[in-house]
């Protein structure tokens, strides 16, 4: 087994940076995936690494090589100037970024300034939205490579994450097979996404840190950018409202209309949306399986998870969206 301290200097070398300089080494929590570590140097630089799970480590379908669409994340936030990490060095086993300012979104801010970091976050995730890809889907490639249009894409990613709940034997409200039945009656609003923008889906308030250092609450960056993906803006609105309705958010709306971001709900939107809520609900029920959740987790997501997953199933079979557009 390959010592911590040994494996963070032998990257910081290949980085063109002095191991000998490395002072401080700590496990970060939070992350359900990825072993992720802090570093700090004696000039006091700061860093974090991860390093994914041995390829034998059950996981999801899309979950392979989830650290390349993470530098591809942090690649793309600093051509929009969006503060998030900067990819120091990767390679195929290790990401090395610097550290952002500021703590995980808690509940000691006041409602004043939580209103304004609201405002502030549609700014930047409208932003965000203006990076577009050479074309649809994950960019690890783990589903395959890139579409060349969202339907198929996004199909591949249900698809899979259906295939892990039957291989995981997940349990689920409803039966595979009729998840898929309801889910693939709402495909054809997805023709209507015709560029593929960057998608974090991550955006849930776990990874917004929120820096004080001179004394005025604001973000200091987005962290967590391996669930990214090249699709339909509209799909990150699930997590940035996560159990939740982002058409209820007038703060954030605001602040992303105001940075040139659209969000008009329309039938085809909200079934898109619905669509993007049961494919993230999905993940999160069947990962539990691989990730041997306890309890505690497991009970969570049967009471809080489930029933949405329930709700976006049952607005999609209630929608008048036309059947034929299912169908290609």
């Amino acid at each position: 087994m390959v010592d911590s301290w040994e494996r963070a200097r032998h990257i910081l070398e290949a980085a063109g940076l002095d191991p000998g300089r490395l002072a401080h080494l700590a496990p970060l929590t939070g992350g359900t995936y990825n072993t992720v570590e802090e570093l700090r140097l004696t000039d006091g630089s700061r860093y974090v690494l991860k390093i994914p799970p041995a390829a034998s480590v059950p996981g999801l379908r899309h979950e392979k090589r989830l650290l390349v669409s993470e530098a591809e994340f942090y690649r793309s936030a600093a051509r929009v100037g969006v503060p998030a990490p900067h990819e120091v060095s990767a390679g195929d086993d290790f990401l090395l970024m610097t550290a952002v300012p500021g703590e995980p979104w808690d509940g000691t801010l006041t409602d004043v300034e939580q209103m304004a970091l609201r405002a502030e976050l549609g700014r930047q995730v409208a932003r965000l939205h203006r990076v577009t890809g050479p074309g649809y889907g994950y960019p690890s490639g783990a589903l395959g490579p890139l579409a060349p249009d969202w339907r198929t894409a996004f199909t591949a990613m249900f698809d899979a994450v259906l295939d892990d709940a039957r291989r995981y034997g997940a349990r689920l409200p409803r039966p595979v097979d009729a998840v898929a039945r309801t889910a693939a009656s709402a495909y054809g609003a997805l023709d209507e996404v015709t560029d593929p923008c960057l998608v974090h889906f991550d955006l849930w308030r776990g990874n917004i840190l929120v820096d004080r250092a001179d004394g005025e609450a604001r973000i200091g960056g987005l962290i967590d950018g391996e669930r990214m993906f090249w699709g339909d803006p509209l799909a990150d609105f699930v997590s940035l409202a996560l159990l939740g309705d982002i058409r209820q958010d007038e703060e954030f709306l605001a602040g992303y209309r105001e940075a040139g971001g659209r969000s008009r709900f329309d039938t085809a939107a909200r079934l898109r949306l619905a669509l993007y809520r049961a494919y993230l609900y999905l993940i999160m029920l069947t990962e539990t399986v691989p990730r041997e959740a306890g309890e505690e987790q497991r009970c969570w997501v049967q009471e809080r998870v489930a029933p949405e997953l329930v709700a976006a199933l049952d607005e999609i079979a209630e929608s008048s969206w036309p059947a034929r557009s299912a169908a290609r």
